[in-house]
């Protein structure tokens, strides 16, 4: 997520009655939370997850309250092939059948990858990469968006 749209983001929840906004896109995830301090705080996932965990501390009191802000943002490295639309994420032509690709598969360009089912068809999913796929970020049956990344290519 770029730093302008992160602005606008927090300058909204800041300047609106909302106490918390989390938004998840194909970038990251970003957690604005509005509080009494003047703090902006950047976590990696792993932080994030202790403080969910952490019993919540008394928040300082300052003279102009401002919004404290958690920002989380994953973002997977190499090549993300993302879905061309709408519709349920399949890894093989059938059920019961061997997976186009797994994590190690060497791909070419070209090469399909998986299949998405919009309006009772079946639309071929190539690779738009050559490389080796290092995640496969949907599951079998999953219900996908349009740009949703489906496979990190390395």
């Amino acid at each position: 997520m770029d730093l302008r749209k992160l602005k606008t983001l927090i300058d909204l929840v800041s300047d609106s009655n909302v106490s918390e906004l989390e938004i998840t896109e194909a970038e990251g995830k970003v957690r604005i939370v509005k509080g009494g301090g003047a703090m902006v705080q950047t976590y990696s996932q792993p932080m994030y997850q202790q403080m969910q965990h952490a019993q919540p501390q008394p928040a300082p009191v300052a003279a102009a309250p401002a919004p404290v802000v958690a920002v989380v943002e994953e973002a997977p490295s190499g090549h993300a092939v993302k879905s061309p639309m709408v519709g349920t994420f399949y890894r093989s032509a059938s059920p019961g059948a061997k997976a186009f690709v797994e994590i190690g598969s060497v791909v070419k360009e070209g090469e399909t990858i998986c299949i998405i089912e919009a309006m009772k068809i079946l639309n071929e999913i190539e690779a738009d990469k050559a490389g080796t796929i290092s995640k496969i970020l949907c599951e079998n049956g999953q219900a996908v968006e349009y740009g949703q990344p489906l496979f990190i290519i390395e």
